[in-house]
Formats: C-alpha cells, sequence, structure tokens
C-alpha cells in the first residue's frame, strides 16, 4: 500500500458527546482557515422522538469563533448509535458531505429491512461524495487520503489526514479493543485485515477514535493514540494477535452485546445522509420500528 504523505500537522478539535460516546472533531489546515467536520452528531430523545442541536451547536459555535471555513463534512460510516448532523452543519456552515461508496451495500440492506420502497434511491446520491479506496482530497492546502476499512460496517471509512488518521469505529482505545463485527454486512475477518492496514502506517500516526467508553481502570475518557500505541498494547489486536485468535474472540464477544439504543432511527436518518424520512402530506416525519428484523 502506498503510505499517505503525512509532511503536516493537522490541528485537531475534538467534541465529546455524552449521550452516545461519541466524539466528532473538527480537523484544521495549520496554514489556513481550511477544516473539515468528522462524524458530526445531532441529539435525539427516542422516548419522546425529539431532536436537538445542542452538540451540533457547540461545533459551530468554535467553527465561527476559529473564522474556520468548513470545506467537508466527513462521515466515517452509517453509525448505528447516533444520528448524525451533517445537514443541518452544511445548511449553516457549509461544506461537502462525504463517505465511502460501499454506502450502496448499505442502502440495500437497510432499505429492505426498513421497508423503504423504490422511493428511497440507493445509489448514494444524497451524498455529495462517495469515497474508494486511495482516493485523495485535499482541506485547503493539507492532503487526506481515503482508506477503505470494512469489517464493522461494508462502507467503514479511515481518513488520513496529515499525520492524523480518523479510525471511525475500526478501532477504540488500545484498553477497550476494536468494534463489534455483528451488524449485516460486518465481518470479524475483514475487519482484522482493515486493523492491519491502518497498523500499516508509520507508528507516529496519530489516531482519533470514534468512541470511548473509559475501559475499566481508566480515570478519564480519551481518543486519541498512536499507531504505535495501539500496534503494542491493543488488547484485541496487539502484540502481533493472529487473525483465527481474534475472529473467535470477537464472535464470542459480539455474541453477548446488546443493539446500540439509537440503532433503530440512526440507520434510517444516516443511510440518507443525515437527513430524515420523508415527511406525509400534513408534514409529519414518521420513523419505523422493524420487528424481529435487526
Amino acid at each position: 500500500m502506498t503510505q499517505p504523505t503525512q509532511t503536516i500537522i493537522p490541528t485537531v478539535k475534538a467534541f465529546f458527546d455524552d449521550a452516545t460516546n461519541t466524539i466528532s472533531y473538527v480537523v484544521r489546515d495549520p496554514n489556513g482557515s481550511a477544516c473539515a467536520i468528522v462524524d458530526s452528531v445531532l441529539d435525539f430523545d427516542y422516548a419522546s422522538g425529539r431532536t436537538d442541536t445542542k452538540s451540533a451547536d457547540a461545533v459551530i459555535a468554535y467553527v465561527q469563533a476559529e473564522g474556520l471555513t468548513v470545506e467537508w463534512l466527513l462521515e466515517t460510516h452509517v453509525h448505528a448509535d447516533h444520528l448524525s448532523a451533517a445537514p443541518y452543519l452544511q445548511e449553516r456552515v457549509g461544506g461537502k458531505i462525504g463517505i465511502g461508496d460501499r454506502i450502496t451495500v448499505v442502502q440495500n440492506t437497510f432499505g429492505k429491512i426498513f421497508n423503504e420502497g423504490t422511493e428511497f434511491q440507493r445509489d448514494g446520491s444524497q451524498f455529495d461524495r462517495l469515497f474508494v479506496e486511495g482516493d485523495v482530497f485535499h482541506i485547503g492546502q493539507m492532503r487526506g487520503d481515503v482508506l477503505h476499512t470494512p469489517g464493522h460496517t461494508p462502507a467503514c471509512l479511515t481518513y488520513v489526514i496529515g499525520d492524523a488518521a480518523f479510525v471511525g469505529d475500526t478501532m477504540f482505545m488500545p484498553d477497550f479493543g476494536t468494534a463489534r463485527c455483528d451488524f449485516p454486512g460486518g465481518s470479524a475477518e475483514v475487519l482484522y485485515a482493515s486493523i492491519q492496514k491502518v497498523l500499516s502506517l508509520p507508528d507516529a500516526t496519530r489516531i482519533f477514535v470514534g468512541h470511548d467508553y473509559k475501559a475499566p481502570g481508566r480515570d478519564d475518557f480519551a481518543w486519541e493514540t498512536t499507531v504505535a500505541a495501539q500496534k503494542a498494547q491493543n488488547i484485541h489486536v496487539g502484540g502481533a494477535k493472529d487473525r483465527d485468535a481474534f475472529v473467535a474472540m470477537r464472535t464470542a464477544r459480539d455474541a453477548t452485546l446488546a443493539m446500540p439504543k439509537l440503532i433503530i432511527p440512526s440507520l434510517q436518518v444516516n443511510m440518507r445522509a443525515g437527513q430524515m424520512p420523508p415527511a406525509d402530506d400534513q408534514g409529519n416525519v414518521y420513523l419505523k420500528v422493524p420487528v424481529n428484523k435487526i
């Protein structure tokens, strides 16, 4: 694999969402005002069916206070644990919404599960850019490289921007391990290969994770580590653990996990690039709950 260039060290500002343990990032060109927002959050209370923009508004306030220009709204994958705020952010601060081109696989899978019908487009056209392995994009003068890192979902990407890699749910902090693979289209074997791709980056590469659940024995939430630390210390893949052992561990562990609390609304919204399903003729929006399907 050709190594992405790492001549620039981007400025990274993290925003931690307590309700979903999600970390969103503003990634800034250190030599200018251009930036990207990675994995934004739209707050959602499932019990009441109400959305809120508190998390996204904090990102907007930072962008505006710093005088930044948003060029990209990057999604590492179709999240199953939070709703994306990308359309809300796009309306207020601009930027193109990007995701992996395998979003079409996710749309086909969940379009059927949610019985979306023929009016739901399954070609990824809801997004502004569909990235593939090896694509290059720019944030101001700063280069970003795209790695396809499936396993958690078929469409997962890692964005390597300068010396920083935004891995989404592929890996977590070394003391917490790796992502589950039991969603439709997931694969522990594929995830293992994707992780090896990330670990082939230079040791000093900064890794920014998509969630942190504060592993037992750790006092604070954390979201930044390095390739070297992951290779040496990750409890699931560190120390050159082999594929068969990883797959056996991941399969057994996933069988014990409950579904994320927001998986039903999250998938319906995020496969639409953060848009809600179409309103009815009275202007009301509804989310479906498929029974015994997920």
